[in-house]
């Protein structure tokens, strides 16, 4: 399971809002890439395919790529702000290694495939 922040699910929601689409949705996923092999696919998608696997959270609906649930499962996603910028933050209790900046990693049973950030 994915849990999603209070603070996540309030910029999650304001973004969404701006958008002013009748039916969006927030895909998390995970992909191929960066220095330690796997990169978040963080992102809001108007398409659903039969492979996603559909949640509904707290006023939003979200798609999981069915082959990234492996690598999310127990995922936390928060939304931090600092000073006039803010993020959001994956902790990941599958995670392994991570690079440098935190926005790639791999895990103990797969490396993904690693690319240049």
């Amino acid at each position: 399971m994915i849990e999603i922040s209070e603070n996540a699910t309030e910029q999650i929601l304001e973004m969404l809002n701006s958008l002013n689409l009748e039916q969006m949705y927030l895909r998390v996923g995970v992909v191929d890439g960066g220095c330690s092999g796997l990169s978040y696919d963080l992102r809001f998608d108007d398409q659903r395919t039969e492979e996603d696997i559909f949640l509904s959270m707290n006023g939003f609906q979200m798609l999981v790529e069915s082959r990234s649930m492996p690598f999310l499962e127990g995922l936390k996603i928060d939304y931090q702000r600092q000073g006039m910028t803010g993020g959001f933050t994956m902790d990941n209790p599958n995670v392994k290694a991570s690079c440098g900046c935190g926005a790639s990693f791999r895990t103990a049973t797969y490396r993904g495939t690693a690319k240049k950030c």
